[in-house]
């Protein structure tokens, strides 16, 4: 048996062909810093996790013991970088991540950039190293050869700057996912928090068109199911319901507000 069959890190590709094939896939980010939380979340069916380094309350030392709970139940994790630099870019992916979302991107340059520190040369800058998770250590130095192919990017699309370049970033070789940060959106569109808005609305139809056109899969941060029905229905596939500590919050005070109206 080849170590590339028995490394639960195989669900990665296996991701990455379902954005190809136009699948709908369903996570959530984790933001709570617990790998015990991203277990639970990959136990109770999420096609991936997103581990959050940009807002969340973990850091880079805990996505491998994230990347492993999760791969334990056949789910992939992909980690929010805090910047597209090579450095945390590399490191992550030596983690095992199944690949990145890139934040605050603002060109079709910034994106080819950051693709090159996730590929190895020469079509990249990546460091080449096997003594890491990603390679089982040591024991698949072939997943050298399958990265490049394997490494999922997922860019936002949350400034005006990336909204009016769509276009060329959905065209970049290796995006895999254009994503809709919808509060950041909405606040660089002069409409905070107000999803409804006429201008938010054309925002969307813009980043779904781009997808279409390049056979990019297009997503969004949903705040519930109705609303993940919702985007499904539009067009959207890569569908994220909250996070952890949201989903968490809202399910304690439904409980306790449902008891609380009884008594």
């Amino acid at each position: 048996m080849s170590a590339a069959r028995v490394s639960p890190l195989t669900v990665n590709a296996e991701l990455k062909q379902r954005f190809a094939r136009g699948e709908t896939t369903v996570g959530l980010f984790i933001g709570l810093g617990s790998t015990m939380a991203a277990e639970v979340v990959a136990a109770s069916g999420a096609d991936w996790l997103l581990a959050d380094l940009e807002h969340g309350g973990g850091d880079e030392s805990q996505i491998g013991d994230i990347v492993t709970a999760a791969a334990a139940y056949g789910v992939p994790t992909l980690v929010r970088v805090e910047t597209p630099e090579r450095i945390r870019v590399g490191r992550v992916l030596d983690s095992g991540a199944a690949g990145v979302m890139l934040p605050r991107i603002t060109s079709a340059e910034q994106v080819a950039e950051a693709r090159r520190g996730q590929l190895y040369p020469p079509e990249g800058i990546r460091g080449v190293a096997s003594y890491n998770r990603a390679a089982r250590w040591g024991q698949d130095r072939e997943a050298l050869d399958r990265a490049n192919d394997d490494t999922i990017t997922v860019v936002q699309i949350e400034t005006l700057a990336a909204l009016e370049t769509v276009d060329e970033i959905a065209a970049q070789p290796g995006v895999d996912v254009l994503f809709v940060g919808p509060l950041d959106l909405s606040y660089a569109l002069g409409v905070p928090r107000q999803f409804d808005a006429p201008v938010f609305q054309e925002a969307l139809d813009r980043v779904l068109k781009a997808g279409r056109q390049h056979g990019v899969s297009v997503g969004i941060l949903a705040a519930n199911l109705e609303a993940a029905r919702a985007y499904q229905r539009r067009g959207f596939t890569f569908l994220t319901i909250g996070s952890d500590s949201t989903l968490l919050a809202q399910a304690v005070h439904d409980t306790v507000t449902g008891l609380g109206e009884q008594s």
